[in-house]
């Protein structure tokens, strides 16, 4: 099972996910303004794609996944509030492997959530022969482009390049929102300080490092594993092309074959927390609003 990196969508899924609207939600909600211009986009991406495919003579429904509705815990969390932050990561850690231990409540995609949003073209794929799949993704693909073309004025290779753009943006987009600030590259190096007095290995400390690092080496540590459950994929990931999205590998694991790797991340998680206690509640919200003008550019 593919997994989303801390700052990419799940490449695997990409035809699935472009084909229903692009949905999924950023860490941090988007304002009012912005959350309405992306979502004005998505509909009118659907609009063109659903046009599109049927010129084509293939059935597509134009369908954009309702929006997370983020409670009151969350907005304190995205926000870098402290106690938010801990009563999460108590819990769920960084959020890596409390997807195998709680996968319901964390949204796991390899498990049937009890009131799902069901997109219709999922339906309407599954139903097709595997010719008739080859063919419906190459239109899709088409249609995909010609669509990122006139709504958001982006000329793609693919409907995978339409990923690997926005995941290239997101990344400049904060490190020049973040990793210029002076504030946070001093609230940064305190941060690396303290983890690293506390025995953490720390590479990089700018601060768009430092918010990933404790998530990455789990991240890593989860590729691993799902690498070595599979036969179609190399057991260590080849180096990234530039602007190419790092693919991750999920393990099927079992709750409590999950366990002893969620305790390890939960200890890791409150320390990178207590280092970090400054660094969040400043850091969160410019990225934030990085993040928020991205997915606006590209309709997410």
């Amino acid at each position: 099972m593919p997994k989303r990196s801390p700052l990419a969508p799940v490449v695997a899924l990409a035809a699935l996910v472009a084909l229903g609207g692009c949905g999924g939600a950023t860490e941090n909600a988007p304002q009012p303004s912005q959350a309405a211009a992306a979502k004005d986009k998505k509909h009118q991406l659907e609009s063109v794609k659903a046009d599109c495919m049927k010129q084509k003579g293939f059935k597509y429904v134009a369908y954009v996944q309702p929006p997370k509705q983020d409670s009151e815990d969350d907005k304190a969390r995205n926000a870098g509030d402290y106690q938010a932050m801990r009563k999460y990561r108590e819990k769920y850690g960084f959020g890596v492997f409390a997807m195998h231990v709680y996968p319901k409540e964390m949204g796991n995609p390899a498990v049937k959530p009890d009131n799902p949003q069901i997109d219709p073209n999922w339906k309407i794929q599954s139903s097709l022969s595997k010719a008739q799949a080859t063919a419906y993704r190459k239109a899709a693909d088409g249609c995909m482009i010609e669509a990122a073309k006139k709504i958001l004025g982006k000329t793609l290779k693919s409907m995978d390049d339409y990923f690997n753009q926005q995941n290239r943006a997101s990344e400049q987009a904060l490190a020049r929102t973040v990793n210029s600030d002076p504030k946070l590259i001093e609230l940064a190096s305190a941060m690396a300080g303290c983890l690293k007095g506390k025995g953490y290995p720390i590479g990089k400390t700018t601060p768009m490092a430092m918010s990933q690092q404790g998530q990455e080496v789990f991240l890593t540590q989860e590729d691993k594993l799902g690498r070595e459950q599979r036969d179609d994929v190399p057991d260590v990931a080849p180096p990234l092309k530039e602007g190419e999205v790092k693919m991750t590998y999920a393990p099927t694991l079992t709750p409590a074959e999950a366990t002893p790797y969620l305790t390890k991340e939960i200890k890791a998680a409150l320390d990178d927390l207590e280092c970090g206690k400054a660094f969040y509640p400043a850091y969160l919200p410019k990225a934030a609003v990085a993040q928020q003008q991205v997915d606006e550019e590209f309709g997410m």
